[in-house]
């Protein structure tokens, strides 16, 4: 990692970009999907597979507390749906 590429909390400009895109609302399907393939350069698998490892990060919950909280609480109703 470059000098000033991580802030104080130790998350990269990645991990930063990918919690920073998930505090926006997308109002309509495949509005998301879009802005993670052109704002991220990511393929929207990509993307979910490292948002879920973030969201088990405690760099993470630290950087963003009310978006990894509200996520995890999705997550776990999903998987409690299953």
């Amino acid at each position: 990692m470059e000098q000033g590429d991580a802030e104080e909390d130790g998350l990269g400009r990645r991990e930063r970009d990918i919690l920073a895109l998930e505090r926006r609302g997308f109002a309509a399907p495949g509005v998301k999907e879009r802005a993670i393939r052109e704002e991220l350069g990511l393929a929207p698998v990509r993307y979910f597979q490292l948002l879920n490892a973030l969201l088990d990060d405690p760099r993470a919950l630290a950087h963003d507390p009310v978006t990894v909280n509200r996520l995890r609480r999705i997550r776990e109703r999903r998987r409690a749906e299953r």
